[in-house]
């Protein structure tokens, strides 16, 4: 298949393309560059460098590629940021989602997969959270992933050809097997690689919150390895490309994970000390976020291989060292 990823040069996009190039697919690739990374494309794979709010670059690629199916993971993803500027994020991951999908739709383009967010729901209800959860997203950012689900069901409720799958994902995190690709924002705002990094620097590492109403008094989240995230991307694409239909499924295991065991387990796997400074809770963060996986697992046959802790932490240092290396 012919298929274009948005946002490659970033996290789980980079991931994506060497999967599907593995798989045989040709990949194309539209990302700004602006947070990504050059260096993480497959060299395999096509880039574009463009920022997908422009159209005329849009138009000119899509009437001279033939393009299949859309994998969308192009947009700004970090909670605190986007609760100070919010036009920013509207801006980014509204309008340009918007602007791809109508340009899509302008050249024949009717399946699509968006990367969306366990933030949609916000605070939860009930634990672990199903789909059908209420969405009351406390952030810009879980709002503007609210916003596209939104768009796409209309988009499909005007066109039934559409199809598409929004997967929300819970924690992403891990790195691949041989430690060669994993995760590198800037900025960095994910707990495992900020553990890692402060392990490694001796700085210290912000603690926001012990007196959550758990166990041991720090957030509880649902983390999945990226290697079970991407292979949730191909399940999704094979539904979406046989059945017409809108879908929408959590990504996660199901299982908790305590913000102190995942600095312990840090700690364990690096053997190194990190020195913990107790901080004021940050806005909108819930005591415990956790998926109900029941839908993805038993619908697509979901499972994950690679998202216990032990697993997760060892891929993620591994990938570090070799930045030390380099």
């Amino acid at each position: 298949m012919k298929i274009l990823i948005t946002g490659g040069a970033g996290y789980i996009g980079s991931f994506m393309i060497n999967s599907l190039i593995k798989n045989g697919d040709d990949v194309f690739v539209i990302d700004d560059l602006k947070r990504g990374h050059r260096s993480a494309i497959n060299k395999k794979a096509s880039l574009i460098e463009a920022d997908i709010r422009d159209t005329n670059t849009l138009d000119s690629f899509f009437a001279a590629t033939p393009i299949e199916a859309i994998l969308h993971f192009a947009g700004l993803i970090s909670v605190e940021e986007s609760t100070k500027n919010p036009d920013l994020y509207f801006d980014n991951n509204v309008n340009g989602s918007r602007n791809l999908f109508d340009t899509a739709l302008k050249h024949g383009i009717r399946k699509f997969i968006f990367s969306s967010t366990a933030a949609v729901y916000g605070n939860p209800q009930t634990i672990p959270i199903p789909e059908d959860h209420p969405k009351n997203p406390t952030s810009p950012y879980g709002k503007t992933k609210l916003e596209i689900e939104k768009y796409l069901s209309s988009l499909r409720d005007k066109d039934y050809s559409v199809s598409f799958a929004c997967l929300r994902y819970f924690n992403a995190c891990g790195a691949s097997l041989d430690g060669k690709l994993g995760e590198n924002h800037n900025p960095e705002t994910h707990i495992i690689p900020l553990a890692i990094n402060a392990a490694i620097s001796g700085s210290e590492f912000k603690l926001f919150g012990n007196d959550y109403n758990t166990p041991d008094g720090t957030c509880i989240r649902d983390y999945i390895h990226v290697l079970d995230l991407i292979e949730s991307h191909f399940l999704a694409l094979q539904l979406i490309i046989k059945n017409s239909g809108g879908f929408f499924y959590n990504v996660g295991t199901g299982i908790g994970s305590s913000n102190k065991e995942v600095i312990e387990m840090v700690m364990r796997i690096s053997s190194l000390n990190i020195r913990v400074l107790n901080s004021p809770r940050r806005k909108g963060d819930a005591d415990m976020l956790i998926a109900d996986p029941t839908k993805i697992k038993k619908n697509l046959n979901f499972k994950p291989k690679y998202s216990d802790l032990e697993t997760i932490v060892k891929t993620a240092w591994e990938w570090h060292k070799n930045q030390i290396k380099d």
